[in-house]
């Protein structure tokens, strides 16, 4: 399975000091139905704990997510700085979704060379 963050996503985490660590435990959490709630359309909210501390007040991730495929991490907030997502964005974030999901894998492997998507754990040589 592919473990990916977005171009947007990956300068977020960086931002926010969020090691990739963590994002391969929320989706590890993810994939046995842990912190997580389906938002539909193959978007996924998982909490990502903050370093030595919980997840009931850290990060929030949005996560376009296909079982055994593929999973992308899309949009992050802080959850005492956004208590949710509008309705707006996560209607623009469900078409963001279906658009990843219908990526054949030789378009991913080139938007993953490109930059546009990002390995998680993979070294940031930038």
């Amino acid at each position: 399975m592919k473990k990916l963050k977005t171009k947007w996503f990956h300068k977020w985490a960086k931002k926010q000091k969020l090691s990739d660590e963590r994002l391969l435990l929320a989706i590890e959490d993810m994939q046995h139905n842990l912190s997580s709630v389906s938002l539909g359309g193959g978007l996924y909210k998982v909490r990502v704990s903050l370093e030595h501390s919980g997840k009931s007040s850290a990060f929030r991730t949005i996560v376009v997510y296909k079982e055994n495929d593929r999973a992308v991490m899309v949009y992050g907030f802080m959850k005492n700085e956004q208590e949710n997502i509008s309705i707006v964005r996560l209607k623009n974030l469900k078409i963001l979704a279906k658009d990843i999901l219908s990526l054949d894998d030789k378009l991913l492997c080139a938007l993953i060379n490109d930059g546009i998507f990002v390995q998680i754990g993979e070294k940031d040589e930038k």
